[in-house]
């Protein structure tokens, strides 16, 4: 019998999608994927090249269990440089992906009894992550009006004496939405007056367009620093989704709690991804500007496109590669017979009819959105919105 723990979460809707359009691929159907969220650039050629040179140098055996010092010292040189914040190797963790890292902030700081405020839409992971603490995520939903963003008007009713930390993810995966700073600093004094936890991740922080900045909240005050966790890796930026590395940089005692259930679980991220990383973080960052320009054509391509459809209204994201369009106006038609009536329905038509691979909204907590990833080429793009649109076309008859 399986605990009632893993009967509580879900499988991750977005790797869940990718696979099965990779499993139509390989009986030669033309599936277009816009559900994976990975750049399809390569990973830069001086980070390949550090990975092959510790390969030659037989650097191929366990590390420490929370990372190298010089991974670590790296990370915080990142951290000083880019973000304006201070931290020592004693303060960093680092994990097999960023997914990991929240995964052990969840399991060190959330029991039963805790609540954690999650704005919607968010991230798969992070409801059921804390599900598996036996924590409550509580999931406050935003909307296109806000840009997607947690007001502190909402959060300060949304508080109890049970809250024990809010996740926030800016740029949001899977909106798009860039927190302003005085947007932040007001959630930020909202979390000192209360006494919570903000854990933010910044995966995609080097992802952003059309002037918008990403502002690092730990930076805005040392009193934040004490209650923030930051949480961040390579895999977006650099390209580097299957190296595995993602990082935490927080208050000494829990990461020292984290690096424990990482040596009872996974031990250290890879070798050879540790010391590509190293080479991520403080070789050239050509490639970084390079990908987000081509990152900002794709979106404002595939936002015109959205928008001219009929049906469909598209937030133009600030940040990451994603597109988070509103297709509730299709639900209550049929198709053959199939009633579509959420966003997984929908989701499944356009799989079917047009063979475009999307994420339903339900899986970030917002039934009435699709998510698009323009992370492919842009004849991808066009083709997968050429595809939609017939489709999509064939339910208003």
């Amino acid at each position: 019998m399986l605990t009632q723990r893993v009967q509580r979460i879900k499988p991750s809707a977005t790797m869940e999608i990718t696979a099965i359009a990779a499993d139509m691929r390989a009986q030669g159907i033309d599936v277009i994927s816009l559900s994976a969220g990975e750049p399809d650039f390569d990973t830069p050629e001086n980070i390949k090249q550090a990975a092959i040179q510790a390969l030659a140098e037989g650097f191929t055996k366990y590390t420490n269990v929370g990372g190298t010092d010089e991974l670590k010292d790296a990370i915080c040189l990142k951290l000083k440089r880019d973000n304006g914040v201070d931290y020592g190797r004693k303060e960093i963790l680092v994990s097999c992906g960023a997914k990991h890292s929240l995964y052990n902030i969840s399991q060190v700081l959330f029991e039963k009894g805790d609540e954690v405020i999650i704005p919607a839409p968010c991230w798969v992971s992070y409801p059921d992550q804390v599900e598996l603490a036996e924590a409550r995520p509580i999931i406050v939903e935003t909307g296109e009006a806000d840009g997607f963003k947690l007001t502190p008007d909402l959060l300060r009713q949304l508080v109890t004496p049970r809250t024990k930390a809010l996740i926030l993810n800016t740029p949001c995966n899977p909106t798009g939405a860039v927190y302003g700073r005085q947007e932040l600093e007001a959630i930020a004094e909202l979390a000192l007056e209360k006494g919570f936890y903000i854990i933010s991740d910044e995966i995609y922080e080097k992802i952003v367009y059309g002037g918008a900045v990403h502002h690092c909240i730990a930076s805005l005050d040392k009193r934040l620093k004490p209650i923030t966790l930051l949480v961040n890796g390579v895999s977006k930026a650099y390209s580097m989704t299957g190296w595995r590395i993602g990082y935490a940089a927080g208050p000494a005692p829990l990461i020292a709690a984290m690096g424990k259930i990482q040596g009872q679980s996974t031990s250290n991220p890879t070798s050879i991804s540790q010391k590509a990383s190293i080479e991520a973080l403080t070789g050239p960052q050509e490639a970084v500007s390079a990908m987000v320009v081509e990152f900002e054509k794709r979106r404002n391509y595939v936002v015109q496109r959205l928008n001219a459809m009929e049906g469909i209204s598209c937030y133009n994201p600030q940040g990451a590669f994603y597109v988070f369009p509103r297709v509730s106006r299709f639900y209550g038609f049929t198709f053959n017979g199939q009633p579509i009536s959420c966003s997984t329905d929908l989701s499944a038509y356009l799989l079917k009819e047009a063979w475009v691979a999307v994420v339903p909204g339900a899986a970030f907590e917002a039934e009435e959105f699709i998510r698009l990833s323009y992370a492919t080429s842009m004849e991808k793009l066009a083709a997968a919105m050429d595809r939609m649109e017939e489709a999509l076309g064939k339910l208003r008859g």
